[in-house]
């Protein structure tokens, strides 16, 4: 039917907004990235699913010490460079105030 709208091939997505992240990892450094599937890209991190950023391969296990919901990914992917611009302490101050963040 000429006009209508096509049916979408592309999965539903179960988790619509996009993250920045922070990963404590097994050294105690700090690992920022960002993602539209949070659980997902952790489980990859940590080996569990195939990817996962080289500098957490040899650093595992890793662990979610903070997250920030974007409204999509470009604004996440500016909130991500203004994350990594920032200091250990800085970035540790903002891991603090993550409710359930590990110490």
């Amino acid at each position: 039917m000429p006009g209508s709208p096509r049916p979408s091939t592309k999965p539903a997505s179960t988790d619509p907004v996009w993250w920045v992240y922070l990963l404590r990892c097994a050294d105690g450094t700090l690992y920022c990235g960002s993602t539209c599937g949070l659980e997902r890209r952790l489980a990859a991190h940590n080996g569990v699913l195939p990817g996962g950023a080289r500098y957490t391969r040899g650093r595992r296990p890793v662990v979610l010490v903070y997250r920030e919901a974007q409204p999509d990914r470009a604004a996440a992917a500016r909130r991500e460079a203004e994350l990594k611009r920032l200091d250990r302490a800085a970035k540790l101050r903002l891991v603090a105030q993550f409710p359930g963040a590990p110490p």
